[in-house]
C-alpha cells in the first residue's frame, strides 16, 4: 500500500460544503433559528434523493475524483487553529457574567466530559456548560465564532446544518420533543494557545468534543457524534440541505470500488444496525470483521480514506492531513463492514450501516430505523432520513485526559439528566443500552 501524500493532488478528495453570508444572521433571531442553513448558495445546485443521487457536489472534485482548486478553501494551519479558537473562546468568556463563566468552564480532567454528550436529547442527557438559547444575542454570537475559528468553513456548514435540521423538525414535524433547537457549549480547561484544553458542543444530533494543545500542536476530533434528522430538508429560501451527503457520497463510492469477492467480504446482511458504541458511553471497539485495508488496493484504500475524512477533516488542511496520515499507516490492520442497502436509492429501504474498526479509528454509520415521532409529511425522518455516527479514537479519546465513563442514557449528564418531554420514550431501565437501540434516539 502507498503512502497517503497530502501534498498530491490526486489523493483523498474531502467534502465541500459552501457558506451562505447570512447565516450568523440566522443564528442571531434568539431562538436558534437555523432553518436558513444551506450547504448551497442559491444558485448552487441543491440535493434531491433517487437511485442516482444529484446531490450538490460537495467534494472539491470533478467527477473522475481528482482534486480541483477548491481544495484551497481549507488550507490553514494547526498552529493558527489553536490560537484563533483560544482568542475566540476569551473573547466568548468577557461577554459573560460571573456565574456564566463558572458553569462554562470545568477542569481539563473533569470526567464530565465523558457523560455530557449522546445521542439522546438533551431533555434526556443533560448537557454541560451553557446552553445558547438562554444566552443574549451578542453571547450566542461570541459562541459561534467559537466554533467559526475552530472549523473550516466547510466543516462549519456541516455542523450549522446539522442544527438547522433539528430546528427544521421543531417547526414542521409534530414531534413534542422540547430539546429541539437546544444546543450546549462548555470548555474544559483555560482557553490557550499553550496547553491543552477542550471546547465542547453539542446537542441532539451533535456532539464535538475538540482538544485542542498548544505545546503539541495538535488538534483531535475524537470523540465527535454527527448526525441528521431528516438527512434532506428545505430552508426558508426553498433550498434542499443536505449536512451529511458527503457521508452517503463516499461510503458508496468506495463500496462500489470493491470486487464481487470483496463486497461479499464486506457484507454482513440486509440488518440494519443501530450504534454498537453509541455516543457518550464505553466501548471496547469490536474489529475484525468485514474486509481489512490490506485486502483493498491503495485505490480503494484512498477511498476509503476519504469516507474517513468526513469526520477528521473537520479543522484545517494541516489537523486534517495528519489525522489522515496516522489513520493510513494502520490501514492494513483496519476493517470495514457493511450491512444493508447496497445502491444508494434513498427513496427505498431502510438505508445502511458501516463500520471501520482499526488501531487508529473507530468510525460507525447508521441509518437509525424509526422517527422517534419526528414525522413531517413527504419528507423521509427514518432509514435514509434519520442518520446517527460515531467517531472515536481507540488510542487517542478526549487526547488522552480522562477514560469514557460508562453514564449514557438517561442518568448521563453532569446533572443526571432530565425527565422525558411529553411524548418521549424512555429506555426501560432508564439507561441506553450499548448497540443505541432506542426510539428516543
Amino acid at each position: 500500500m502507498t503512502n497517503y501524500e497530502p501534498t498530491t493532488t490526486a489523493t483523498v478528495r474531502r467534502p465541500r460544503h459552501r457558506v451562505t453570508a447570512s447565516i450568523l444572521g440566522v443564528l442571531l433571531t434568539g431562538s436558534l433559528a437555523l432553518s436558513g442553513c444551506s450547504a448551497t448558495s442559491s444558485d448552487d445546485s441543491t440535493a434531491t434523493t433517487g437511485a442516482s443521487p444529484a446531490v450538490t457536489d460537495t467534494s472539491g472534485s470533478d467527477s473522475t475524483g481528482s482534486t480541483t482548486s477548491d481544495e484551497t478553501s481549507s488550507s490553514g494551519t494547526t498552529t493558527a487553529t489553536i490560537s484563533d479558537t483560544a482568542a475566540a473562546a476569551q473573547a466568548f468568556l468577557e461577554t459573560l457574567s460571573d456565574e456564566q463563566r463558572e458553569q462554562v468552564l470545568y477542569d481539563y480532567d473533569d470526567e464530565t466530559k465523558t457523560t455530557s454528550w449522546s445521542n439522546f436529547p438533551v431533555t434526556f442527557v443533560e448537557r454541560a456548560g451553557l446552553n445558547l438559547t438562554d444566552l443574549t444575542e451578542e453571547q450566542q454570537a461570541a459562541a459561534m465564532k467559537v466554533l467559526e475559528a475552530l472549523l473550516s468553513d466547510e466543516g462549519y456548514e456541516t455542523v450549522t446544518g446539522i442544527i438547522g435540521g433539528d430546528e427544521y423538525l421543531a417547526q414542521n414535524s409534530n414531534s413534542t420533543e422540547e430539546s429541539l433547537g437546544q444546543y450546549y457549549i462548555a470548555f474544559f480547561g483555560d482557553p490557550s494557545d499553550s496547553s491543552a484544553w477542550e471546547v465542547q458542543f453539542g446537542g441532539h444530533h451533535l456532539g464535538i468534543n475538540a482538544t485542542l494543545d498548544g505545546s503539541s500542536d495538535e488538534v483531535t476530533f475524537a470523540p465527535t457524534h454527527l448526525g441528521s434528522q431528516p438527512a434532506v430538508y428545505t430552508n426558508k429560501d426553498g433550498e434542499e440541505v443536505q449536512p451529511l451527503a458527503g457521508m452517503y457520497d463516499t461510503a458508496f463510492a468506495f463500496y462500489d470500488s470493491l470486487t464481487d469477492e470483496q463486497k461479499e467480504q464486506l457484507y454482513q446482511g440486509e440488518d440494519v444496525s443501530n450504534l454498537v458504541c453509541a455516543p457518550g458511553g464505553t466501548c471496547d471497539y469490536p474489529t475484525g470483521t468485514g474486509i481489512s485495508g490490506a485486502d483493498l488496493t491503495d485505490e480503494q484504500n484512498l477511498l476509503l480514506l476519504d469516507v474517513i475524512a468526513n469526520w477528521v477533516g473537520l479543522s484545517d488542511q494541516e489537523t486534517t492531513d495528519a489525522a489522515l496520515a496516522e489513520i493510513e499507516a494502520t490501514l492494513d490492520e483496519t476493517y470495514i463492514n457493511w450491512s444493508g442497502a447496497t445502491e444508494y436509492d434513498m427513496t427505498s429501504g431502510d438505508g445502511i450501516y458501516f463500520q471501520i474498526s482499526g488501531p487508529d479509528v473507530y468510525i460507525e454509520f447508521s441509518n437509525q430505523q424509526g422517527s422517534a415521532g419526528a414525522d413531517v409529511n413527504g419528507v423521509v425522518t427514518a432509514g435514509w432520513g434519520h442518520i446517527h455516527t460515531i467517531y472515536r479514537d481507540p488510542e487517542n479519546d478526549y487526547a488522552g485526559s480522562v477514560t469514557q465513563q460508562d453514564a449514557s442514557g438517561m442518568t448521563g449528564g453532569p446533572g443526571g439528566g432530565g425527565t422525558p418531554p411529553e411524548g418521549g420514550t424512555a429506555p426501560a431501565d432508564g439507561t441506553a443500552p450499548t448497540s443505541g437501540r432506542t426510539d428516543a434516539s
